[in-house]
């Protein structure tokens, strides 16, 4: 069993992104001990591209700060196995396919088996596209499903994901935004219907709150510009204060 599988045992996950090399890697590995500290359970490393599929301007942003600072694949693996002699909580890479095709599929997959890194997300791989190699290095490949996909879609996506099913809250970009989508409960239980899979729900949850009601229907919820925000701004405390009250929320019975 993997420890992405793990995570989602015991309560509803907490899953927490933020973008390598923002504000710099030194701090992107504190940040790491601190978001564990602070109750993540998974924690999603985004690799900065410069056009980053799906996401809103926070999340560019960062990733324009972050190219700024030169940060690559490499550069992140280099940080993984430094991290991974403190710490073991799940990390996933959430990164473009393109990158990886410059890199090298095989060798990819390999140094992040290496590295300790437990899963990939990659937006712009269509599950149906090409064959999945990251099972072979017992690397959880975890594809995303959108409100607007087509039963088929969702088979292909729950099918050939490991670990658990991203599920896209809304339609757009990534960003917080005040509400969750109305027929959020009947999206959860569509795709549950296709798998035995632990599936996640991201794309604009913001508060608490938001997240206390989604994990009603949803086994974790992924938490992105809000904590993304902060971090830009420098402000590392006010972040990590942020997802503890997540984890307070998630806790509730």
């Amino acid at each position: 069993m993997s420890r992405i599988t793990e995570a989602f045992k015991k309560h509803p996950a907490l899953i927490t992104y933020i973008t390598a090399g923002d504000p710099t890697l030194a701090a992107t590995e504190q940040l790491i001990y601190g978001l564990e500290k602070a109750g993540a359970d998974i924690i999603e490393l985004g690799i900065p591209f410069s056009d980053p599929l799906a996401d809103g301007p926070v999340i560019q942003a960062s990733h324009q700060r972050a190219l700024k600072n030169n940060v690559s694949i490499a550069s992140v693996l280099g940080l993984m196995s430094k991290i991974r002699k403190n710490t073991f909580i799940p990390i996933c890479f959430m990164l473009s396919f393109n990158l990886i095709v410059q890199y090298g599929e095989e060798a990819f997959y390999q140094d992040c088996s290496n590295a300790g890194v437990d899963g990939v997300i990659i937006p712009d791989l269509p599950p149906e596209a090409c064959e999945v190699r990251g099972g072979m290095y017992n690397v959880d490949t975890i594809f995303l499903v959108a409100p607007t996909s087509s039963e088929e879609r969702i088979k292909l996506a729950v099918n050939n994901s490991k670990g658990f099913v991203y599920l896209i809250m809304v339609k757009g970009i990534t960003g917080a935004r005040k509400g969750t989508a109305g027929n959020y409960r009947e999206l959860i239980q569509k795709v549950k219907s296709f798998s035995n899979l632990p599936v996640a729900v991201g794309f604009g949850i913001s508060t608490p709150q938001q997240a206390r009601e989604l994990s009603k229907t949803a086994d974790g919820v992924i938490v992105g510009s809000a904590i993304v925000e902060l971090v830009g701004k420098k402000q590392f405390k006010k972040a990590l204060a942020l997802v503890a009250g997540f984890r307070r929320a998630l806790n509730v019975k």
